[in-house]
């Protein structure tokens, strides 16, 4: 549970720093787990591959139809233009999402530990729903930046609702990728939705078509074991991971089950 300084912190600056959340047991379990389902995971003739310009593509149905699923997304640089593999599968991996939290016995029970919908209550969601699971993997060398974004533009409710977990399974520094904020950009307004487009694929509408302020982001540097809690309007970044250390992390989004969640939201799910 939050102290009240922390709940204080989130409500100003749009995120709240808490070290020493998850032990090493547990990342250790969420990690070799990982790896376990990457073994396992036979990739299929056509790879979907996650980039930085997902939402500026048509959207494959593999991804489309993730939401009640397991998936595993590849690195842009992990395969070449004739489809081949750059890297062993280990470290091909950009993600699995989005449905861990709920269909594999091992994610599902660190996360019923974390008990991360109780901390969603103190910060105002009245009926958590876990919504969407990511393991993200930012590959030694190979791990591909993450634009400035807002996570209420892919988790969409109304009223808006978008708490996001990000939980550090590995060190998380400036050379590996880590998180970067707007301290405080949670009041800017909400840019676009990311959705389904009537005529199939996925589209963005524009909510307000005002650049993002130019400020310098406060770099979220962080150890394993540390959670960070992001507001759903706080836009974030991470840089490509130019070193030779993987940078793991896990995170876990909570909507309210009280707020309307879309029909054309890109992300759908019976849980």
């Amino acid at each position: 549970m939050l102290s009240l300084n922390q709940i204080n912190a989130f409500n100003k600056d749009g995120y709240v720093v808490v070290e020493d959340f998850i032990n090493q047991e547990q990342r250790e379990l969420l990690m070799k787990r990982a790896e376990k389902l990457i073994d396992d995971f036979q990739p299929p003739s056509s790879h979907s591959v996650f980039t930085t310009d997902e939402q500026e593509r048509t959207s494959d149905e593999y991804f489309l139809s993730s939401g009640d699923q397991i998936r595993f997304f590849f690195e842009e640089k992990a395969i070449d233009d004739n489809g081949n593999f750059t890297v062993p599968k280990q470290k091909s991996i950009n993600k699995i999402g989005h449905a861990q939290h709920e269909l594999d016995p091992v994610y599902k029970k660190v996360i019923n530990e974390l008990n991360l919908p109780e901390i969603g209550l103190q910060l105002g969601i009245k009926k958590p729903r876990k919504l969407q699971s990511m393991h993200i993997f930012k590959q030694p060398s190979i791990g591909g930046e993450v634009g400035l974004h807002q996570d209420s533009t892919f988790l969409y409710t109304s009223p808006m609702s978008c708490i996001g977990f990000w939980v550090a399974l590995e060190d998380a520094n400036k050379e590996n990728g880590c998180l970067q904020a707007i301290t405080g950009g949670h009041s800017i307004p909400l840019k676009k939705r990311f959705k389904l487009s009537t005529g199939g694929g996925t589209e963005f509408e524009i909510l307000d078509d005002s650049p993002f302020p130019d400020n310098e982001l406060d770099m979220l540097e962080v150890k394993a074991g540390t959670l960070i809690i992001l507001h759903g309007q706080l836009p974030h970044y991470s840089a490509a991971n130019t070193s030779e250390r993987s940078r793991q992390a896990f995170s876990l989004h909570l909507v309210d089950q009280d707020c309307h969640y879309a029909k054309d939201n890109w992300l759908q799910s019976e849980f």
